[in-house]
């Protein structure tokens, strides 16, 4: 992968991981009732799940791109047309409002960690999602392995990062989304929408 197809990559994934999702959420709220120390064990399943779903993105891709080199061009197009659809539905979807179950137990670290998994694995909409955002980078001319363990690993770091500083801060944060979570959700919308319009022109 080209440094700088890597940087908007990288730019992309801090985009991703900061659009509020269930993930996101579940960091938040797991923050919140167990602390920032035990959530990474959701952390963990929830990057595991969307290491498995960017795979499936990519290596599903590689019969399309074997059968014709002008799908990958269709697929960057119909992606990006994907990318700011969601975009708008972000724009016009009301601020992210976190509430904790006043009666919740203790869970084993091994439950945090299926519940961030079966978080990723179980949303349709991050597979359609990873099936349009993933093509956007994928240069038929380099190896498909390499390109996953880049874009898995940049991801996954990004994600862990994000949904960790979520934790940490999640009482503090609470108030804020409630006040400017529309906010927020409109600037990420925006580079939904930016993202998805300039990297089909792109080369």
């Amino acid at each position: 992968m080209a440094l700088d197809t890597w940087l908007i990559y990288l730019l992309a994934s801090i985009g991703l991981s900061l659009t509020p999702g269930p993930n996101s959420l579940l960091a938040l709220t797991h923050g919140a009732l167990y602390g920032a120390r035990r959530t990474l064990f959701t952390i963990a399943g929830g990057v595991l799940g969307f290491s498995a779903l960017i795979a499936l993105a990519m290596f599903g891709l590689t019969a399309l791109l074997q059968t014709s080199a002008s799908v990958l061009t269709v697929l960057k197009w119909v992606g990006g047309a994907y990318l700011v659809w969601l975009g708008i539905g972000l724009w016009r979807s009301p601020a992210l409002h976190l509430e904790l179950p006043a009666d919740d137990a203790g869970r084993s670290n091994l439950t945090l960690w299926r519940q961030g998994l079966m978080s990723a694995m179980a949303n349709p909409k991050v597979l359609l999602f990873y099936g349009a955002f993933v093509p956007q980078f994928i240069d038929p001319q380099r190896g498909l392995l390499v390109q996953f363990a880049i874009m898995a690993a940049t991801f996954a770091s990004v994600e862990c990062c994000v949904e960790y500083l979520l934790a940490r801060l999640a009482f503090r944060i609470r108030p804020w989304l409630a006040r400017g979570g529309k906010g927020f959700n409109r600037c990420c919308a925006s580079l939904f929408a930016l993202i998805g319009i300039a990297l089909p022109l792109s080369r």
